[in-house]
């Protein structure tokens, strides 16, 4: 489903069009700096995963709390 919503989402974008948009950034951020940018990238997006597990986990422990009952998924 995620695959699908991305394709949807940059439309009809062709090999020649990713090659360009991976050559501007080559140019304007250079070869040392990309692992750097994607590292970080990574670490926002982990942390953003665990926020919302926490999120997910808090509401579950509310529900259980207020019904009294644990809820099985």
């Amino acid at each position: 489903m995620a695959v699908l919503s991305a394709i949807l989402l940059f439309g009809n974008i062709g090999i020649q069009e990713i090659l360009v948009i991976a050559l501007i950034i080559l140019l304007l951020f250079g070869g040392k700096k990309i692992p750097e940018l994607m590292k970080g990238l990574g670490k926002g997006i982990r942390s953003f995963k665990d926020g919302m597990k926490e999120v997910d986990k808090d509401i579950k422990s509310d529900e259980t709390s207020a019904t009294g009952k644990s809820r099985e998924d």
